[in-house]
């Protein structure tokens, strides 16, 4: 019997503030600290690609200068279906069938092995994918701050999901609390 073979795992990973806000009112992320302690390299590093909604890939796009192209250097998928101009080099549009093509992402081999497909912002394009049993991980760095009002974490979903914490970590300088949670299935 042939053995089963293995997904690149997809992990939500992002900032999200004490009240569930990725981001402000004007999608403001100026709240969010750069802790010390964080070892964004490894971060990055364990990802071989990304996938956002246009309008995170926008915003992205803009605050690494307008050029767009992949984000961090990886390969970028954009889920959009509004998205007018070619994308530049490094950077792939996903207009239609969403979760069948984020499926045919994790069957892919990765770049190297232990590579994840990171999942980078946006609350909607996470409840859909999170709702068509998509999502693996989600982790969250909770910022010690109450935003009121802005971009919520999780857009409405069409069913509840399951988390088990598999790793939590503080950092006391800014108290950031880094949960890390699998979806249960």
């Amino acid at each position: 019997m042939p053995a089963a073979k293995t997904l690149r795992p997809l992990r939500y990973q992002v900032a999200v503030s004490l009240d569930g806000y990725l981001a402000g009112p004007n999608g403001e992320f100026d709240w969010i600290p750069m802790d010390p302690d964080i070892d964004f390299k490894a971060l990055f590093g364990r990802f071989d690609a990304l996938v956002m909604g246009r309008k995170t890939w926008e915003a992205a796009s803009a605050m690494h200068g307008g050029g767009g192209g992949g984000m961090f250097g990886l390969p970028t998928y954009v889920v959009s279906t509004k998205l007018a101009a070619k994308p530049p080099k490094g950077v792939t549009v996903i207009a239609k069938e969403v979760a069948k093509e984020i499926a045919a992402l994790k069957a892919q081999k990765p770049a190297k092995p232990g590579k994840e497909l990171w999942l980078y912002g946006g609350g909607q394009l996470f409840a859909s994918l999170l709702d068509a049993g998509l999502v693996d991980f989600v982790e969250l760095a909770v910022i010690p701050i109450l935003l009121g009002s802005g971009i919520p974490l999780l857009a409405e979903t069409t069913q509840r999901h399951a988390l088990k914490l598999v790793e939590q970590r503080v950092y006391p300088k800014t108290g950031t609390a880094l949960m890390t949670y699998a979806v249960g299935r």
